[in-house]
């Protein structure tokens, strides 16, 4: 299958040892001296509106791409589909009103 980079953006990215939805393909990684693509990026999702910046990006190394097809792409990833950025803040005072 030839696959165009801007229809490789509309397919979502699902690790299939669990299951879980990582996001959509953003972005790639060439090697231009070979002329081959080393991996797929996709952004981390935004915190409060951007406000906040954003999560680590994960970058998926096309060794662990199992499958493309039409809709999706099947990936063989553990934990390291998480990003690894931990909250840095918590929003639990607000909701607590003061007298």
């Amino acid at each position: 299958m030839i696959c165009s980079f801007s229809g490789l953006r509309n397919k979502e990215v699902v690790n299939v040892r669990s299951g879980e939805k990582i996001g959509y393909a953003d972005d790639i990684e060439l090697d231009t001296a070979e002329g081959r693509v080393i991996s797929i990026i996709i952004y981390g999702r935004s915190r409060a509106l951007g406000l906040m910046g954003r999560d680590d990006d994960v970058v998926i190394r096309c060794s662990d791409i199992r499958l493309i097809g039409e809709d999706t792409i099947l990936v063989d990833i553990g934990d390291t589909a998480k990003p690894s950025k931990e909250p840095r803040y918590k929003v639990d005072n607000l909701l607590k009103t003061s007298r």
